[in-house]
């Protein structure tokens, strides 16, 4: 069994607001892995926390990648490489300077023959376009989710509009000495198009406009991640913005002005 044809493009912006970009994304569009992470921290370190763990998780994935037509063995490798990038912050954030607190989310995915295996910690998110319809296949390790969840409010923009902080996590990796990632598996479909992202995207640019921008695509998916970059700035920029575009059954294609693959400021 074999993968389908897939197309990737990624980006990783500034923002108008932020000093510097504590985001990190790595695409191996050859093993079909993605991994998109928001570091946090601000002088801890968030930089380098988000790039150990796109790298720990990446090259965990690059150096045995699962059988693409088990995937549970995928999501088992999953879970393990975001908790071998969990230890590896935890060591440098008690034995390098200047480390001390640091954290970061993560979004990640595998693409198997017709499968999918991600996994989350945070509140970077997947979305899946399918049929024009937009669906967030993640749920945020968030306080403002959690009160949600447990019936205190109905929606979110309720317990926005109420005043909940929406920028308290409940789970980070590299807060802890053992962290738990949310997995998950789900089916490929023709023309499916999967949206990682830190809150910098999904934060700036509300679901149906992300919804409509995936929706309208055409061309490469180089100039729909554009898109979804300028939009965000144009709607403040006020976070560090990263994604990843992956399309079903497309011509394989690498957008050239994304060859940066770590922490790239445009």
């Amino acid at each position: 069994m074999t993968k389908p044809p897939l197309e990737f493009a990624w980006r990783s912006d500034r923002g108008r607001v932020r000093a510097r970009n504590e985001d990190s994304v790595v695409c191996v569009p050859e093993s079909g892995i993605v991994v998109v992470a928001d570091g946090i921290g601000g002088a801890s370190a968030g930089d380098v926390a988000s790039d150990t763990a796109a790298r720990v998780v990446s090259e965990r994935f690059a150096r045995q990648p699962p059988p693409v037509d088990e995937p549970r063995r995928a999501q088992l490798l999953a879970e393990a490489a975001i908790n071998e990038a969990n230890g590896a912050i935890v060591d440098l954030s008690r034995n390098r300077a200047g480390c001390a607190g640091m954290g970061t989310t993560v979004v990640m995915g595998y693409f198997g023959c017709d499968w999918l295996v991600y996994a989350h910690v945070g509140d970077s998110r997947l979305y899946r376009l399918r049929d024009r319809e937009l669906a967030q296949l993640t749920r945020d390790h968030s306080f403002i989710q959690e009160v949600v969840d447990q019936g205190f409010f109905p929606s979110l923009e309720e317990a926005r509009e109420y005043g909940i902080n929406e920028n308290v996590l409940t789970r980070a990796v590299g807060s802890a000495p053992y962290v738990v990632a949310a997995t998950a598996v789900t089916d490929l479909a023709i023309g499916d198009i999967y949206l990682f992202c830190t809150d910098g995207l999904s934060g700036m640019v509300a679901h149906e406009d992300l919804r409509a921008v995936l929706a309208a695509a055409k061309g490469g998916l180089g100039i729909v991640a554009d898109a979804l970059v300028h939009y965000a700035i144009e709607n403040g920029g006020s976070d560090n913005i990263t994604l990843a575009l992956v399309r079903v059954n497309a011509v394989s294609h690498i957008a050239p002005e994304a060859s940066a693959s770590a922490g790239a400021d445009d």
